[in-house]
């Protein structure tokens, strides 16, 4: 745990490097990553919109685990992933650091190369 959080810290620190300013949480970051996800660049989006970038972060993020995968872009170049496996019961606790890790090992792989 205590690995995880400094983890999470420095990926924090290397966010707020590059963007001028720090995410304030798991959430902040998942949009983030939906964002990059979608490769559209920064634009204006709607709630709803918001909400689809986060689910596609969390699909992301969880196809390291092998339970998503992506199934295709859509005609405007929005990604849709399907479930493979199982979420393995946890609780909310649990869910968070695995979401945090996953997050992590993202950025380390595919955006801090």
């Amino acid at each position: 745990m205590e690995n995880l959080s400094l983890e999470w810290e420095s990926l924090l620190d290397k966010l707020e490097l590059s963007l001028g300013k720090r995410p304030a949480d798991l959430d902040s970051v998942l949009f983030l990553m939906g964002v990059q996800e979608l490769g559209k660049g920064h634009q204006f989006f709607t709630k709803e919109q918001k909400q689809d970038l986060m689910h596609i972060a969390i699909c992301k993020a969880l196809s390291f685990s092998g339970i998503y995968e992506l199934e295709g872009i859509d005609q405007d170049g929005w990604p849709h992933w399907k479930l493979v496996q199982q979420l393995p019961f946890v609780n909310i606790v649990e869910q968070e650091k695995l979401m945090k890790a996953h997050v992590i090992e993202y950025f380390e792989k595919e955006v801090f190369v």
